[in-house]
């Protein structure tokens, strides 16, 4: 199996849209015989996590259902999100016979309320998810992409959230490019929250310093088209293409104690342009890693 060389944790891939992922058996085998041994799962791990133990590969997180209903205004939704996730995390913790991470993105479902309303919202139902979390010895991981009206992105709104929800139950995707684009320093930020880190997100993000003098990091462009998988002056990269450390960032992620593992997630224009193309970008990047 493929690991990093600082670290030593394992490497695979996040399942997700490349069409020849939507064939589980092919893509198990393919994984299987390129060395990779994590798959990440979307929110149909009840059903398709006891395939990927028996395949002998490791699950790194899965998705969590109901993202933005947990996040709504309406506290009849909010309710009913809690259960339905309740549900489906028992029932994926009794698929996979051992503890699981729950991958979600804190996007509200109504981004044009006020972002502290939304906190509220937020705090409120995953306080409520955080018992049936603890009973499974599981754990939600936010990924802080910066969409529309997103929270947990920021070291700022993290901060907060685990202040408001502090139990280990609750922790952190670390997924570098978010953080790159936003001009935020990822070594900086695994050093304040890295002991929340329980999955990372293995991509990077490319800095275009031409981009960035033409458009600069605040305005839209006017005239020039978007960068497919990035913005005006940046692009999303399979690691080594971008500007992440990966290992100084392993290194401070061992020193405290992280045992989980890293899971290619490929959203790099360079490699979409068919089924083999999208299969090299990932063994480059996992390759990549194996070196860090």
């Amino acid at each position: 199996m493929l690991r990093t060389r600082t670290g030593r944790f394992p490497i695979g891939l996040r399942r997700s849209f490349p069409e020849w992922h939507k064939d589980l058996g092919a893509l198990i085998e393919w994984m299987k015989k390129n060395d990779l041994g994590v798959l990440d799962l979307g929110s149909d791990a009840d059903t398709t996590a006891k395939q990927v133990i028996g395949a002998g590969l490791r699950i790194g997180s899965v998705d969590l259902p109901g993202w933005q209903a947990l996040l709504s205004k309406d506290k009849g939704k909010r309710r009913n999100a809690v259960a339905r996730a309740s549900a489906y995390i028992q029932a994926c913790r009794k698929a996979a016979g051992g503890p699981l991470n729950f991958f979600t993105v804190m996007l509200p479902e109504d981004r044009g309320l006020p972002r502290t309303e939304n906190f509220g919202y937020m705090v409120e139902s995953f306080s409520a998810l955080t018992p049936v979390l603890e009973e499974h010895d599981s754990a939600i991981v936010i990924e802080g992409w910066p969409g529309p009206g997103a929270l947990c992105c920021t070291p700022e709104t993290y901060r907060a959230f685990f202040e408001k929800c502090p139990s280990r139950a609750m922790g952190v995707n670390f997924d570098p490019s978010h953080l790159i684009r936003m001009g935020i320093d990822p070594l900086r930020f695994l050093r304040e929250f890295g002991d929340r880190v329980y999955h990372v997100h293995g991509k990077d993000t490319e800095l275009l310093s031409d981009e960035l003098y033409d458009f600069g990091n605040t305005q839209a462009a006017t005239f020039a088209g978007g960068i497919p998988f990035g913005g005006t002056y940046w692009r999303y990269t399979i690691p080594g293409h971008g500007v992440m450390r990966w290992g100084e960032g392993f290194k401070t992620l061992k020193t405290l104690g992280y045992e989980g593992c890293v899971s290619i997630e490929l959203e790099d224009a360079n490699f979409f342009s068919g089924d083999d193309v999208t299969k090299a970008g990932i063994l480059y990047g996992a390759h990549y890693l194996e070196g860090c």
